[in-house]
């Protein structure tokens, strides 16, 4: 069972990968899920800083995200970690148009029949 109060939308530093390193995430679980005390883990897409354009990638211009620099989110590795391994919070959340884009990324990595376009077409 986890005491971690996480919400959907938040950007956390969090341990990932083994052996784990720190690593900003956002966290995608409904929050439902995130708030429950018996429920000891999240899913969560990392951030990146290398470029890349994909389908699944979400360009963040540096302090649009509170991030330092400019970063790509990664809807192609959704995972579930721990709530244990998440470290600390950041200030600023994801607004919620960006929340939607991440899950559409999401979507488009298994989904042959989601939308490529942007939110705004």
């Amino acid at each position: 069972m986890s005491s971690v109060a996480c919400h959907r939308g938040e950007i956390w530093v969090a341990q990932t990968g083994e052996p784990p390193r720190k690593h900003w995430v956002v966290i995608v679980s409904l929050n439902s899920r995130n708030q429950n005390p018996n429920a000891d883990s999240v899913l969560v897409v990392p951030f990146g800083s290398k470029p890349a354009i994909a389908p699944t990638i979400i360009k963040f211009e540096a302090g649009e995200s509170g991030l330092p620099g400019t970063s790509y989110l990664r809807g192609d590795l959704i995972q579930l970690l721990p709530k244990a391994r998440l470290v600390e919070r950041l200030s600023r959340p994801l607004s919620e148009r960006r929340l939607r884009e991440v899950s559409l990324a999401i979507r488009r990595s298994f989904d042959p029949d989601a939308p490529a376009g942007n939110l705004d077409a």
